[in-house]
């Protein structure tokens, strides 16, 4: 019995998506909710679970191909035990669901991407869950999708070469390799059922390396004598690379024009002595009680933001332009820009307000290491009410940040410095950092943006100051 598998909706709307790689091949057996390939929304990658026991009997669509949601992407030969003979009407019409309408899919499936996370890192959504283990995908009941494979069972005759096995990777391993150079399939992979890891692909660079040492060193003459000894340029080789505009950049590129053109931007800066948290957080890192947590800058201003909320709660709205009004925010909702391999995401951290320092940080943690990975679910991709920007980690010291759309404000943090500055009508050396506001202007005044600033500021250069504003 021949069932499609069609693309459903991963959540949050979502109109189409990317086929990153599929993990089987024509002729495979599959068994119920085993991962069938990678597939990429516009906001993070996803495991897709089969939602059959079977064999694969074709696969619709290539890899690279943008597939919209409802279209079917892979054909199962499911065992028909117990069902009807596939010689009756009944079953000459399940067998050719071309003409069938895609099947009905649930209203919501934001946690199908966060549900297929690979093991190893839980999900950060898992508490929303009854505590019963759930399929990936809905399965209609009548489908007998939980009857064991058979042996035995035919398998459709295909070319040798559609039977090759496409190496198993993560999609942020098969970008290093495709960067590095690394054919992946001349790497046996050392992870489970074959795997192929980043320490795999690291280790055949070295191997390449030591390799090409011998020859790159009888070649260095030729190159002197014929270059004068200069390296080859980067330049050299093709004239120009041409990358196809999808997934996450698109994503980025619509927001950001959207919300450039849409939202009056407003920017200000404050330059502010932060000497007194470093030396908080030199204090924190040797405290038992954040003996294992990992405390940053990064932490200290996000909490210093969300105390600063509760001063100037217009910083924490959104314009409602379809309803005209302006909806207050009662809840934080933290994004936290991240550059990853996939381009710029800003995850959030839900109901940030309610959490210690501790908590922050440990959240914070498991945010910016899910998103470079690649697995942010697209739930925790959206709902943000205001967010923050660490430039300083590439050693900027200020910048003019275009805002989430949705959220009214977005806050950069510059790098921390040594340098020269007043303090207690002396000259001293001090660490210095830099902190731009930008926000729509519809929500906010100049006097709001102004305060919440300096609120900010007032936080992160005397933490204890903390203690008057509650």
């Amino acid at each position: 019995m021949i069932k499609e598998f069609r693309l459903p909706d991963l959540g949050e709307g979502l109109t189409e998506s990317e086929i990153v790689a599929w993990h089987v091949a024509v002729g495979d057996t599959v068994e119920l909710n085993q991962v069938i390939a990678d597939v990429e929304t516009a906001k993070a990658v996803v495991e897709l679970p089969s939602p059959y026991a079977g064999v694969v009997a074709k696969l619709h669509e290539q890899p690279g191909t943008v597939v919209e949601v409802g279209s079917p992407i892979v054909s199962f030969d499911v065992p028909g035990s117990g069902g009807p003979s596939t010689n009756s009407p009944d079953a000459s019409a399940d067998t050719n669901d071309d003409d069938a309408p895609p099947p009905k899919r649930e209203p919501n499936l934001v946690g199908y991407g966060a549900a297929v996370e690979k093991t190893g890192r839980p999900a950060r959504r898992a508490r929303r869950s009854s505590g019963a283990a759930e399929p990936a995908a809905p399965v209609r009941a009548a489908e007998p999708v939980g009857a064991p494979v058979m042996a035995e069972a035919p398998q459709p005759s295909v070319p040798a070469e559609a039977q090759l096995e496409r190496p198993r990777s993560t999609p942020p391993v098969r970008k290093l390799a495709r960067d590095l150079g690394i054919d992946l399939t001349a790497l046996n992979g050392s992870g489970p059922q074959g795997l192929i890891t980043r320490e795999d692909v690291l280790a055949e660079q070295q191997k390449s390396a030591q390799e090409g040492s011998g020859q790159q060193g009888s070649d260095r003459g030729v190159q002197s004598a014929e270059t004068g000894g200069a390296p080859a340029s980067r330049m050299n080789g093709e004239r120009e690379t041409r990358t196809p505009i999808k997934g996450v950049r698109k994503h980025t590129a619509a927001a950001m024009v959207a919300s450039a053109f849409t939202a009056p931007h407003v920017t200000e800066f404050l330059t502010v002595d932060v000497t007194a948290s470093m030396d908080l957080l030199a204090r924190l890192k040797t405290s038992r009680a954040f003996a294992d947590v990992r405390i940053t800058p990064l932490v200290l201003v996000a909490k210093a933001l969300c105390i600063a909320l509760d001063r100037n709660p217009t910083l924490n709205s959104r314009w409602d332009e379809a309803a005209q009004e302006i909806v207050q925010h009662h809840y934080v909702n933290l994004g936290i820009a991240a550059a990853t391999p996939r381009g710029l995401v800003v995850p959030n951290v839900r109901d940030a307000h309610t959490l210690g320092l501790r908590e922050l940080a440990d959240a914070l943690k498991g945010l910016t290491e899910t998103a470079r990975a690649g697995k942010t679910s697209p739930a925790d991709l959206s709902g943000g009410t205001i967010s923050i920007t660490n430039v300083g980690v590439f050693g900027i010291d200020a910048g003019t940040p275009i805002l989430n759309p949705g959220e009214a404000a977005i806050l950069a943090m510059g790098s921390v410095r040594k340098m020269p500055w007043e303090y207690q009508n002396e000259i001293a050396l001090r660490q210095v950092m830099t902190l731009s506001l930008s926000f729509d202007h519809r929500l906010v005044d100049g006097e709001q943006g102004s305060r919440f600033l300096a609120d900010i500021g007032t936080i992160l250069s005397d933490p204890g100051m903390v203690l008057t504003m509650v």
